[in-house]
């Protein structure tokens, strides 16, 4: 049965996260649609996360688990400047079982270095260009930020790598885009924060951001 719900849940998902980005000034200028969609976006997401993997009951628990924490992030960047520390903290505790949930797979942490290597690089080329900007307060928060989740991305590139030539090998490549897209949504945020406004930025930093958890949630068998 949820087979058959995906694509209505997918549809579900695209017009409320066009509603939520549409709430924008440029757009329709409308921020009590922001304050509905952008929840029930995500909330979509684990409706359509919550039926499947149940032949790995700890890998899906915690991605479940990273997504409950990313609706209570979303629910957190609501409010932009107070929120944003809960926010960063919400994310990171998602990546964290993020993290977690793609080493329960058979795929030992870092079994393949050259992803770690690849996102550590991003991840220093990143901080090094939004330092400056980075009030000091929040410097060791975002640290702690970065390294997590350039970590996640990593292990969802390494679980990808090595389902290749396995019968999982599409949904490793989900959840390696998932993890890429996760990171490019983050930058994109990051940089329109503590470095310069990007033009329609919040079209960008939503859309990449809920590919990626679709992806995520694509990663757990149906």
């Amino acid at each position: 049965m949820h087979t058959r719900q995906a694509p209505l849940l997918a549809a579900a998902a695209a017009v409320c996260g066009a509603l939520a980005i549409l709430s924008a000034p440029w757009a329709l200028a409308q921020p009590w649609l922001n304050f509905v969609f952008k929840p029930l976006t995500t909330l979509l997401i684990i409706a359509y996360a919550w039926p499947r993997g149940r032949a790995r009951p700890a890998a899906r628990r915690w991605v479940l688990a990273g997504l409950w924490l990313s609706l209570a992030g979303d629910v957190a960047l609501l409010w932009p400047d107070r929120g944003f520390l809960p926010g960063l903290v919400s994310f990171l505790l998602a990546h964290l079982a993020y993290l977690r949930a793609f080493t329960r797979d058979g795929v030992g942490l870092a079994a393949r270095r050259l992803p770690f290597v690849v996102y550590g690089l991003v991840a220093a080329v990143v901080l090094w260009q939004l330092w400056p900007g980075v009030p000091p307060g929040l410097r060791v928060p975002v640290l702690a930020y970065v390294v997590c989740l350039a970590s996640m991305a990593a292990q969802a590139a390494t679980v990808g790598w090595v389902a290749w030539d396995t019968p999982r090998r599409q949904a490793g490549l989900w959840l390696a885009l998932g993890g890429a897209l996760f990171l490019c949504s983050d930058a994109l945020l990051a940089t329109n924060r503590f470095a310069a406004p990007l033009p329609l930025s919040g079209l960008w930093i939503l859309l990449s951001y809920w590919l990626a958890q679709w992806c995520i949630a694509s990663w757990l068998e149906a």
